[in-house]
């Protein structure tokens, strides 16, 4: 059920090059004219710069830039991605609202973000260092109807929409990282991780969590990560517009989500492998048995790592820690 709140936004923002009286506004809410001037100063306080003449009415002269449920929900342009959205200025992570809300029911395009978090984690369990409104700390919760075996793919997809969406908006050239990195210029920019439930032949849910550097200077990061981390700030020279950049993820996302679920993985595999860092190149591969160097060819059908065997023959990796020779980057 949308809010009154949310009904109020979406009338001024039809009509923000006019005025839309109050008597209007009170009529097509159902609500006082008392209580319409009670929610315009509200949305003042949360940034919305609300322009009030007498014998005409309000228009919205400004949005917010700050990130909340109302400003990413207006201009979205999503079908089903975002349509319930929760925002909470500070958390744990987003991930764990995400699986607490799951289980809870929440539907399937539900979108957590937060301003902070404070105890996020990225793949392998490794911390991620998560600024106050510095970023963009992000979950989708999906509920596919897929084998749970194809769930790795999604983290691939999710790749390929970040790296699509920073290099059609900045000047700037991103890699994707097997499985889950996306970098610019040899540092970490985003990182991606999936968690799913499921069954043995069905999924109940899978939750994207993301995580992106956006307006971090150098000095924001911690000094153990100085060297591996950068943002789009640093990246290109200005400080971007989070709300803007989460919307057009979103939307990207659903059109690549909506494909895959249509005609499948080849179309996702064309992409990651244009964006994809090193192939063709030496990389050393560890797992739990072995370490060997090898050339690292692309991706499977299925999203596996493409790499050369003893053979010159290409084998299949699903798993395995991977040292993509820094001082070549």
């Amino acid at each position: 059920m949308q809010s009154t709140r949310n009904k109020l936004i979406e009338l001024l923002a039809e009509n923000r090059d006019e005025y839309i009286s109050g008597q209007e506004l009170s009529d097509r809410l159902h609500i006082s004219r008392s209580a319409i001037w009670k929610h315009m100063k509200q949305l003042e306080k949360d940034g919305y710069q609300i322009e009030g003449v007498s014998n005409k009415g309000y228009r919205i002269l400004k949005f917010p830039a700050k990130i909340s449920e109302n400003t990413i929900r207006w201009g979205l342009q999503t079908k089903w991605l975002g349509k319930s959205i929760i925002h909470k200025e500070s958390i744990t992570s987003t991930q764990e609202i995400a699986h607490h809300v799951a289980k809870e029911g929440a539907q399937h395009g539900t979108v957590i973000i937060a301003d902070e978090q404070t105890n996020s984690r990225g793949r392998m369990q490794r911390q991620w260092h998560s600024a106050a409104s510095k970023g963009i700390w992000m979950s989708i919760l999906l509920r596919p109807a897929m084998l749970p075996q194809n769930a790795p793919q999604l983290t691939l997809l999710s790749g390929t929409v970040l790296a699509s969406v920073i290099a059609r908006k900045f000047d700037v050239t991103p890699y994707i990282k097997w499985p889950n990195d996306i970098i610019i210029n040899g540092k970490k920019v985003a990182g991606i991780l999936t968690e799913m439930q499921a069954e043995q032949d069905q999924i109940q849910y899978v939750i994207i969590g993301m995580g992106i550097n956006v307006n971090q200077d150098r000095e924001d990061f911690p000094d153990e990560i100085t060297t591996k981390a950068t943002s789009l700030k640093i990246a290109t020279g200005c400080e971007q517009e989070l709300v803007d950049l989460i919307q057009d993820i979103l939307l990207q996302f659903e059109k690549m989500y909506d494909n895959y679920l249509q005609a499948g993985f080849p179309y996702v595999k064309t992409i990651w492998e244009s964006f994809g860092f090193k192939i063709g190149k030496p990389i050393v591969v560890r797992t739990m048995n072995k370490e060997w160097k090898t050339d690292f060819l692309g991706i499977a059908k299925d999203g596996a790592l493409l790499v050369a065997n003893d053979q010159d023959k290409p084998e299949k990796l699903y798993a395995g820690e991977i040292d993509w020779f820094k001082e070549e980057e």
